[in-house]
């Protein structure tokens, strides 16, 4: 049985596992991003060394890695505010040339759609839509059982589309995108003017707690997330048409009602016709989805 070795590359920590075909994970970890005097490269070469140590005499089909960024041919653009360092570099052959055969390297998000479809709440369908909540918002597409990025690797940017009554400015440089309005900072900065005496420690968790405890605030921040999420949410459907819109990103692991109040606003929202054949479900792989996806492209990459 062949395996993959997946690495979640993000800001702040590298989460990273051994994975075989099927999706089981034989071992995983998880470090921190950065360390003193440490280049984030050779941070990377270390996360490989360990996991390839772990493996033993088992056979290694290649190294998936996903990174906050996007991928034109070999470089990774787009990343400075996560992780300057990787700003412009090729990490895909670097690793190449330190490790030997197939490296494959793609966009965090994309790979945790590409888990979802293979190994999670989408498993067996063949046109998908991804989104993730969190500190931004990101999203994949898979269509017709592809990852599609659109022209040299430039689109599927899912949390920069507008949406009904967005007004807040992005980090884009545009206003009203679906990040601006219904990430976990812009849902504390709803409740933070709805209660200005919130206080600075108020995060996703707490508001997602006054909220079942019926706080007033609490209730309208929630619904407006909510009515932005329906919003973007409604437009990819009637687009795409997919059999399933997975959302994941921790917020999503609040409780059933966080799906279930943007899935009766998003059908509400979508036309019938498009909407007909669409499951609108919560991401079952949680935080290991980004790695199980860097390994899902290694196996992806061998059947080309």
């Amino acid at each position: 049985m062949p395996y993959a070795i997946g690495i979640d590359l993000g800001g702040t920590h590298i989460k990273y596992g051994l994975v075989d075909r099927e999706g089981n994970i034989l071992y995983e970890s998880i470090r921190r991003t950065r360390h003193p005097d440490t280049f984030l490269m050779e941070s990377i070469h270390d996360t490989v060394r360990e996991v390839r140590q772990k493996a033993g005499d088992r056979k290694i089909e290649g190294i998936g890695l996903g990174v906050p960024g996007i991928l034109d041919g070999h470089r990774v653009i787009g990343c400075g505010g996560n992780l300057p360092e990787l700003e412009d570099l090729a990490p895909g052959p670097m690793l190449a040339i330190s490790f030997g055969g197939k490296v494959v390297v793609e966009n965090d998000a994309n790979l945790m759609g590409l888990a979802e479809a293979r190994w999670g709440s989408a498993r067996n369908a063949k046109h998908v839509v991804f989104l993730t909540i969190g500190t931004g918002v990101g999203g994949a597409l898979i269509l017709d059982g592809k990852l599609y990025g659109g022209y040299r690797n430039r689109g599927t940017e899912l949390g920069h589309i507008h949406v009904a009554g967005g007004n807040r400015p992005c980090t884009c440089g545009a206003v009203g995108c679906l990040e601006a309005q219904a990430s976990v900072p812009a849902l504390v900065e709803e409740y933070k003017g709805l209660l200005p005496h919130a206080g600075e420690s108020i995060d996703g968790k707490m508001i997602v707690m006054r909220y079942l405890e019926g706080q007033p605030a609490a209730v309208t921040a929630m619904n407006r997330h909510f009515n932005y999420m329906a919003s973007g949410i409604a437009s990819l459907i009637n687009i795409f048409s997919p059999q399933k819109l997975i959302i994941g990103g921790g917020i999503s692991e609040a409780g059933d009602f966080y799906v279930e109040s943007i899935r009766e606003k998003a059908l509400a929202l979508a036309m019938k016709e498009t909407s007909e054949y669409t499951a609108i479900e919560a991401a079952s792989l949680g935080n290991k989805a980004g790695f199980l996806g860097a390994a899902a492209l290694v196996f992806e990459d061998e059947k080309k």
